[in-house]
């Protein structure tokens, strides 16, 4: 399934899986809270997951990041 994700959808991902708020992942990517946002929507809409906390397990179910990190 990571496959079907963009590389930015992937690198917002990680961020999130990270414990990188909103606000950090935008300006860790110069981009703004809004398409921080969307772009979480759009994972959470394309994963069938429906929560951050699903979003995370997932990432680290596909190995995107490590329970170690």
């Amino acid at each position: 399934m990571i496959e079907r994700l963009t590389p930015r959808q992937r690198e917002i991902l990680q961020l999130i899986a990270e414990r990188h708020n909103t606000k950090e992942i935008a300006q860790v990517l110069s981009i703004s809270i809004k398409t921080v946002e969307t772009h979480r929507a759009q994972l959470m809409n394309r994963l069938g997951i429906h929560d951050v906390p699903g979003l995370v397990r997932f990432a680290i179910r596909t190995g995107l990041v490590s329970l170690e990190e």
